[in-house]
């Protein structure tokens, strides 16, 4: 179960990063070079965008920091502590992974759409 742990940990910092790092890459598209097809939507995009890219970073940061506090933890906790920990672990990862899936999925039906 501890290896697993470590692997899951170390599976969701990946992502992390990854999800993290996709922001600097989508930061050359301009909303200005984008067409829209039905019309005009101008601030629109810009808007969305913002919000999209703002609970993405602060989803990160959150699940970064809860990680971390719950690790600590862990590592200085007692035997009954740590399971409790190890429970709690499970619904934060699928929590974190649900909130990335959901904006990134949003964005690219957004950028698909627009």
């Amino acid at each position: 179960m501890n290896k697993t742990v470590k692997i899951l940990t170390i599976i969701l910092l990946a992502i992390v990063l990854v999800t993290f790092s996709t922001n600097v890459f989508a930061a050359q598209l301009t909303p200005d070079s984008v067409t829209p097809i039905y019309g005009n939507t101008g601030g629109l995009e810009n808007t969305a965008g913002k919000i999209m890219g703002m609970i993405r970073n602060i989803a990160v940061i959150a699940s970064v920091v809860i990680i971390m506090i719950l690790g600590v933890k862990y590592m200085l906790g007692s035997v009954e502590e740590k399971a409790d920990y190890k429970k709690s672990f499970v619904p934060l990862v699928v929590g974190i992974v649900l909130v990335v899936a959901a904006t990134s999925i949003a964005s690219f039906i957004f950028n698909m759409a627009g």
